[in-house]
Order: C-alpha cells, then structure tokens, then sequence
C-alpha cells in the first residue's frame, strides 16, 4: 500500500492524472483538477490512496491529509466509488462542499459539483450528520465564501453558449473580490473571451 509520494513533477495528462518521478520510477496520480501544481522538474508531496482493482492499481493522490480523509469520506457514501469522489472534489473547495453538504443545499450540490440528484441526496443523508459533528468537535465554523450567487452566474454562462465544464472551471478560477453578479459576470466574460 503505497501513502505518501513525494518526488519530481514530470507533468500532467489530459484525464486530469499527474506523473511523478520518484527515483527513477514514474507514478501515474489522479488528482482533483483545481489543484495547484508547481512547474515541471520541481518537487511534489502527495498523500495518496490506493485502489487495487484485478486489472489495474490506481493512486489518488492529495497535496494534504485532511484532503485525502474527505476524500475517504465521499467514499463511504453509498454508491460514490474514487472517480466519482475525485469528480466531486474538482468542482470547487473542500470547505465549500462542506458547508453545501452540511446545509443540505441540494441544488448547489447538483449544478455547482456535476452530481445527480440522487446522489446528492445520499451526500447530503450520509454525511450532514459527520460533518456537522467534526466541524463542531474541532471548533470549525462552516462560513466559507458563499456560492449560492454562483449557481447563477453558471446558470447565466450556460445561457450564453459556454459549457458546464468550461464554466465550472471559470468559475473556480475568477477571482471574487465582493462584487455584486454583474461585477463577476463581466469579470468571467472577460477572462473566457468573446461569447458563444
């Protein structure tokens, strides 16, 4: 069982896998998209989980503990297997997740993250409950930026011709520095080029 990596950065792949070279053996790691990853040839940490499967040995690997152990938390919900837990974990950051699940807030949950319905609802039954309790045993206070003005604004993109995925990843990466919709819309816009 492998848990940790740490080695060169060689570089990332189209399906969102990474390849580190750890002396001389090249590992192939499934991260979460929005991860920031330093330049090729530079170091690189990550707490991995391993899958072995009968025709395949999979990592999944994570730049921190406590990312890694929500990772193992999506897992325990029925039905959400690590490519899905991995998809969940792309769509944006953890404390927002977080904070969406533990508010049962469905429809941010399925526009926001790409989950179905359906399994946004196990999310929200199997895990409200934890992650409450653990925010409250570890004096954590679930206000992290509020996204419910984003479902809009992905809402809006869409409207305009862009893709979920493409505004998803626009999203993620706009900078939000308080402005009302418009304000980030315009923003958005201007850093996605001409509309659709």
């Amino acid at each position: 069982m492998i848990g940790k990596l740490t080695g060169t950065f060689c570089g990332s792949a189209d399906d969102g896998s990474v390849l580190i070279d750890v002396r001389g053996v090249g590992y192939v790691v499934h991260m979460p998209s929005q991860e920031l990853l330093p330049p090729e040839g530079e170091s690189l940490e990550l707490y991995i989980h391993t899958v072995v499967r009968e025709d395949a040995i999979d990592l999944y690997g994570f730049p921190t503990r406590s990312a890694l152990s929500f990772f193992k938390l999506l897992m325990s919900v029925s039905g959400i297997g690590p490519k899905t837990a991995l998809s969940i974990m792309s769509g944006a950051d953890i404390p927002s997740l977080r904070s969406a699940i533990a508010r049962g807030d469905l429809a941010m949950l399925t526009k926001m993250y790409g989950i179905g319905k359906k399994s946004a609802e196990r999310l929200v039954v199997e895990l409200k409950d934890k992650i409450t309790k653990q925010d409250l045993s570890e004096g954590r206070v679930a206000t992290p930026r509020d996204h419910s003005s984003d479902t809009d604004l992905l809402e809006a993109l869409e409207a305009l011709g862009y893709s979920t995925a493409e505004s998803r990843r626009a999203l993620q990466s706009a900078p939000d520095e308080g402005g009302d919709m418009r304000q980030r819309l315009a923003a958005i816009l201007k850093q996605l080029g001409t509309p659709r």
